[in-house]
């Protein structure tokens, strides 16, 4: 059975919605949501079928997670039983394959899917695209006794898993990380420590990147090492800005046992295998900038409507209409570059890493600029928690530092630029 879209039921609750064929979807239901051509339609350039993956997406954004995401905040609620309504729709392995129930959709796919969903919950999208990022590690580079042991239960998020790579002292020089896994018998005994893991503590399963063998790149291996493992604890869950829906711990290695049939790919692969995965990272926390600055534009757009001064309502006055037209343009833009990143990392294009880079730099800054001119439009309110545009604009700072640092993205286009 194909888990690539899902049936549209007006007068259903997004939490029973069931996955169906796409065929059939397509033939009887429209796409509501792309029928006012706004200039920051996010349905231009998409299929019909993108279109309605976006619809299905926005709708469980909509009912599932926006009236939710204030209390998650407030109360860092990490929210187990929506982020499984939504494995119902397809969203837990979304570009992993169908046979060990993968959804089998593209990056692009997954893209409009991140962008949907974060208008509803910026912090609870980030962590389905982390885990997302997970399995994906594992259709692709486990083999096929990790794959049938792990993969149905990650696409139905029964199980959670964590991608585990910075260190306490190695960050941007990924290379240089020291957590050790030494090979004794059939299994890895790791020591070390991992920092600001989403899901620490949380998660059911870690792809560690850990050293097997000498400094650099090439001595670096991926082991998935299981919550409950023997010698695996976790730090205290941090104190953090935002991405509150999410926990951030430190996982602690101590003689930590692990199969070495839970190897990922090969010993000397991990390092590779990291950054392919980080690739799919920055076009999905990207495509999460994309949701939460177009949802801001929407709050603002809103605001200026209705809120008066001088006895004028906002919106007419020149400058507010420039700064919208500024801040839609940026996302107009941010969107594109996103979206040809995505086709060109599904097609395997020979600059797909500068690519990726480029669209995590220039979204992630660009969002990040109009959520804040979002809050500025709001005046004194937007600084108010009880105004979610300054909720999007605290979860949406962090995307310019994780999956590489946007300094890391600008060395990354520097280098291939100057090499060619």
């Amino acid at each position: 059975m194909s888990f690539t879209i899902i049936q549209l039921l007006k007068k259903q609750s997004a939490a029973s919605l069931r996955v169906f064929s796409r065929r059939n979807t397509l033939q009887h239901l429209s796409c509501r949501q792309f029928n006012k051509q706004s200039c920051i339609n996010p349905g231009d350039g998409l299929t019909n079928e993108q279109k309605l993956i976006f619809e299905t997406a926005k709708d469980f954004a909509t009912n599932e997670m926006e009236p939710k995401m204030k209390l998650w905040d407030e109360e860092e609620i990490f929210p187990r039983d929506v982020l499984q309504n939504a494995a119902q729709l397809g969203f837990g392995a979304i570009y992993c394959k169908e046979d060990y129930g993968g959804t089998g959709l593209g990056r692009l796919d997954a893209s409009i899917i991140f962008e949907a969903l974060s208008t509803g919950c910026v912090s609870t999208t980030a962590y389905i695209s982390i885990h997302n990022v997970c399995a994906w590690m594992i259709d692709t580079f486990g083999t096929k006794e990790l794959r049938e042991k792990h993969l149905p239960s990650l696409a139905s998020m029964e199980r959670f898993a964590s991608y585990c790579l910075t260190e306490p002292g190695s960050g941007s020089d990924a290379a240089s990380i020291s957590t050790s896994a030494v090979r004794k018998g059939d299994k890895y005994i790791l020591n070390g420590s991992k920092a600001f893991i989403s899901g620490g503590g949380e998660s059911d399963m870690y792809l560690v990147m850990c050293r097997t063998g000498d400094s650099g790149p090439k001595g670096i291996s991926c082991v998935l090492v299981e919550n409950g493992s023997p010698g695996l604890s976790f730090g205290a869950k941090e104190k953090k800005v935002g991405w509150n829906s999410q926990p951030t711990r430190a996982v602690i290695f101590e003689d930590c046992e692990v199969p070495v049939s839970n190897l990922i790919g090969k010993e000397g692969q991990g390092f590779n295998i990291a950054m392919d995965g980080l690739n799919g990272g920055r076009i999905n926390i990207a495509s999460c900038s994309l949701g939460a600055a177009h949802r801001s534009i929407e709050l603002a757009r809103d605001h200026v409507l209705v809120r008066k001064q001088f006895n004028r309502t906002l919106d007419s006055f020149q400058n507010v209409q420039f700064k919208l037209a500024e801040m839609a343009t940026s996302l107009i833009a941010s969107r594109l570059v996103v979206r040809h990143a995505a086709e060109a990392l599904q097609n395997g294009a020979a600059n797909k890493v500068t690519l990726c880079s480029s669209a995590k730099l220039f979204a992630t800054e660009s969002c990040s600029k109009i959520c804040s001119d979002s809050l500025q439009l709001f005046g004194g309110y937007g600084y108010l928690k009880d105004y979610p545009v300054q909720q999007f604009w605290r979860d949406v700072r962090v995307h310019e530092i994780l999956e590489g640092t946007n300094e890391m993205m600008r060395l990354l286009i520097s280098r291939n630029l100057l090499s060619t």
